[in-house]
């Protein structure tokens, strides 16, 4: 074990490196319930949405376990992975939401979705095995790249504030605070619980607690079911109702050539043009957010090489492509490298072996389905609020004193909450930042990529049809 992993050539040893996985895993577990949460919007009681969630459930905690044991056994890095925040987010509001708004068949909607994300991870694989991905990375503006990740944040943010209604609609401002003020507990008891499940969560972060986000969610569904008088209905034939749900419509779908039909068509993704502009945004957005997280790992790790990249690089990315396709086929939303990682290597962990333990520690969800579904969405939304504090930390490296760099990032990071669309944020970021850069004389050759990208998006907005 210690040749094969490396563990006394990194300067850790097997006790730490367990350490190190648990750490990881007690970090990044509240995905196990958001991430099927966000994929069905929290639509719970719409048709199709319940048999969703199931195969999500099961299908996020494979996918994570494929990706982690990839990262252990083919790069031998101390990283995890799982279905990314944010790009759940925005394959709820690109495939579920329009059949849910329209009335329409929300189980198709979803496995049109997985095959364009297939697409997207096959893409990246290419990219990825090819070398292609640097290329591209480059292309991007340093000021796109950085308010991306900023953006998303503040988007799932504003979902979460959303989903247990501390935001609310407002006929005259369009949204407004949670009113207070002669309500009834029952109507606000969602958004003060989630209030308070948020403030869990910063306190015990701030006192270097371990696993702050998991313990908040336990603590936070705990005072729910108090606060509110009910009891939780675990009901355990949910568990094999799950596995049932799975293998119905999850892994089944990207098999199926109505899924294939389904995603290319006007009903269900917008059409083609939509479609291909979809599969682009996933890619650029799975890129850029991988990027992010190893380039911030490995540093934490002190795994730069010479060129202060992080070591196997390439091994990495193709980990995470992998991972991607494996999500799509088993039937769950992209899967990335998780910042959350970053606990582990914080806690000595060096070598594949913690990303073992992290992956044994999913696997054993696999049979926690009827548990996970109690947990209640005041208990996940400060969850999503929290992650959206971390991702907002990139824009401060934005050089916010030239506007060239300036109005493309506050642009991509603004339009993302305000379009409800992560594709919009970063098409609309591109098209300003090479119309300013051409307006000014500084375009140049380097500037033709993020052309192509922005020419590719300005013809979404003009002739797609979402």
């Amino acid at each position: 074990m210690d040749k094969f992993f490396k563990i006394s050539e990194r300067g850790s040893n097997v006790k730490t490196e367990i350490i190190a996985g648990l750490t990881t895993f007690f970090a990044m577990a509240y995905i196990i319930v958001v991430n099927p949460n966000q994929i069905v919007g929290f639509s719970f009681g719409v048709e199709g949405i319940d048999k969703i969630w199931n195969a999500v459930y099961i299908a996020s905690i494979i996918a994570a376990v494929i990706g982690t044991l990839l990262y252990a056994f083919y790069a031998n890095l101390p990283f995890a992975q799982a279905c990314g925040m944010g790009l759940n987010s925005f394959f709820f509001v690109s495939f579920v939401l329009p059949q849910i708004v329209r009335g329409g068949d929300t189980i198709e909607g979803y496995r049109a979705g997985l095959v364009l994300i297939l697409i997207s991870g096959l893409i990246f694989l290419v990219l990825s095995l090819t070398g292609a991905r640097e290329m591209l990375a480059k292309a991007m503006p340093e000021c796109i790249k950085k308010s991306i990740s900023a953006g998303i944040g503040l988007f799932i943010a504003f979902l979460g504030f959303q989903n247990v209604g501390i935001i609310t609609d407002n006929e005259y401002t369009l949204v407004q605070f949670v009113k207070i003020n002669g309500a009834k507990w029952e109507d606000i008891a969602p958004a003060m619980i989630a209030l308070l499940g948020f403030l869990i969560i910063v306190v015990l972060t701030k006192l270097n607690v371990k696993g702050a986000v998991l313990i908040s969610i336990i603590a936070t569904s705990v005072i729910w079911y108090v606060a509110t008088w009910q009891l939780p209905d675990l009901d355990m034939q949910n568990f094999g109702q799950s596995f049932k749900d799975f293998g119905e419509i999850g892994i089944t779908a990207v098999f199926d050539p109505e899924s294939w039909k389904n995603a290319f068509s006007p009903e269900f993704t917008g059409g083609v043009f939509s479609a291909i502009m979809l599969v682009v945004t996933f890619c650029i957005v799975d890129m850029f957010d991988t990027v992010g997280t190893l380039y911030g790992a490995a540093a934490e790790a002190n795994m730069l090489d010479d060129n202060g990249d992080p070591i196997a690089i390439d091994k990495a990315m193709t980990c995470d492509s992998v991972a991607t396709v494996a999500g799509a086929v088993c039937g769950t939303s992209t899967c990335t490298t998780f910042v959350e990682c970053a606990s582990g290597v914080a806690a000595g962990g060096r070598t594949g072996l913690a990303s073992v333990v992290t992956s044994i520690c999913f696997a054993i969800c696999l049979f926690l389905a009827p548990f996970a579904s109690i947990i209640p969405a005041a208990a996940t939304a400060p969850a999503l609020i929290y992650v959206g504090v971390l991702m907002l930390k990139n824009f401060s490296k934005v050089d916010m004193t030239d506007l060239r760099s300036a109005v493309p990032a506050f642009l991509t990071l603004i339009m993302m909450p305000l379009t409800y669309s992560i594709a919009n944020g970063i098409g609309i970021g591109c098209i300003s930042y090479v119309l300013i850069t051409l307006f000014t004389g500084k375009y140049t050759k380097k500037d033709l990529g993020v052309t192509i990208i922005a020419l590719l998006f300005l013809c979404k907005f003009i002739f797609g049809t979402i």
